[in-house]
C-alpha cells in the first residue's frame, strides 16, 4: 500500500460533534472526502441536516445528521447508539463541539456563565469521549480526536479565563484518556487550532493574533484538515496522547 493510500479512510465510520458549521463542518467534510461515512452531529438540527445533505451530495458517502446536545448524557448516549446502529460500528470520533462565553474580565464572569462554559467544553467532551470509547472497545480499535485550542497553552491578551481553562483541561484529559484506553486499541489525541475565521469568531482576537503570529493570515477550517486526517488514519497508530497545534506559529513567539 502506498503512503497516500494509507491516508484513505475507505470503509471507516465516523462522527463529528458541532459539525453543522465552522470547524466541525470542515472536519466532517474532510473525513467524507477521505472515504469515511460520517454522522454530522449538532445541537441545531437544521444545521446538521443541511451540512449532512451537502457533504453527501459532494462526496457520495453515507452521511447522516444527528441532533444532540452534548451537555445531556442521554443525548450523547443516543448519538453514539444511532451511529453504531446505522453504520455498524464507530471507528473515528471527533469531539469538536464547544462554545466561548463573551470576552470579559474574570471578575465579571457570572457563575452561570462559568457553568455553561465548562458544561459544554469540558463536561460535554468528557461525556462524548466516554461513550465513544465504550462503543470502540468491543472492536479493539478506534481513533478519538479532541479539539483543544492554543488558549489551553497561552494566556490570551483578551480576558478569556473560563474558555482557556476549559481547553487546557481538554488537552490534559486527552493525555489521561490515551493512557487508559490504548490497552483497548483506542488512540486518543488532540488538535489545538489557533485563530480560525468562522462565523462565531470574536473579531477582536484577529488583531491580537496578528500582533504576535509570524504568519501573515489567520486560519481557515481547511488548515486543520490535514492534522485530522493524519490522526484518523492508520499512519498515526503509534501516536498516543499527543497534541497537534495548528496555529500559524502563534505559540512559538
Amino acid at each position: 500500500m502506498s503512503i497516500l493510500e494509507k491516508f484513505r479512510l475507505e470503509g471507516k465510520k465516523a462522527l463529528v460533534t458541532g459539525a453543522g458549521r465552522g470547524l466541525g463542518r470542515g472536519f466532517a467534510s474532510a473525513l467524507a472526502e477521505a472515504g469515511a461515512d460520517v454522522a454530522v452531529v449538532d445541537v441545531i438540527a437544521e444545521n446538521a441536516e443541511r451540512t449532512a445533505a451537502e457533504i453527501a451530495k459532494a462526496t457520495g458517502r453515507q452521511i447522516m445528521s444527528v441532533h444532540a446536545d452534548i451537555t445531556k448524557p442521554e443525548d450523547v448516549r443516543r448519538m453514539v447508539e444511532i451511529t453504531v446502529q446505522t453504520f455498524g460500528r464507530l471507528d473515528i470520533a471527533v469531539n469538536n463541539a464547544g462554545i466561548s462565553i463573551p470576552i470579559k474580565s474574570a471578575l465579571d464572569v457570572t457563575p452561570e456563565e462559568w457553568r455553561k462554559q465548562m458544561d459544554v467544553n469540558l463536561n460535554g467532551t468528557w461525556q462524548c469521549l466516554r461513550e465513544e470509547a465504550r462503543a470502540m472497545i468491543p472492536n479493539g480499535y478506534g481513533k478519538i480526536i479532541n479539539i483543544g485550542s492554543i488558549c489551553g497553552h497561552v494566556v490570551w491578551p483578551d480576558p478569556q479565563l473560563p474558555y482557556s481553562v476549559s481547553k487546557a483541561a481538554i488537552i490534559h484529559m486527552t493525555r489521561a484518556a490515551a493512557a487508559e484506553f490504548i490497552k483497548h486499541g483506542i488512540r486518543v489525541n488532540c488538535i489545538s487550532p489557533g485563530v480560525t475565521k468562522v462565523d462565531d469568531l470574536f473579531p477582536e482576537v484577529i488583531d491580537v493574533f496578528f500582533k504576535t503570529a509570524p504568519i501573515d493570515r489567520f486560519g481557515s477550517p481547511e488548515d486543520h484538515q490535514g492534522a485530522l486526517i493524519f490522526l484518523a488514519s492508520s499512519l498515526s497508530d503509534f501516536v498516543v496522547g499527543q497534541e497537534i497545534v495548528t496555529d500559524g506559529g502563534y505559540t512559538i513567539m
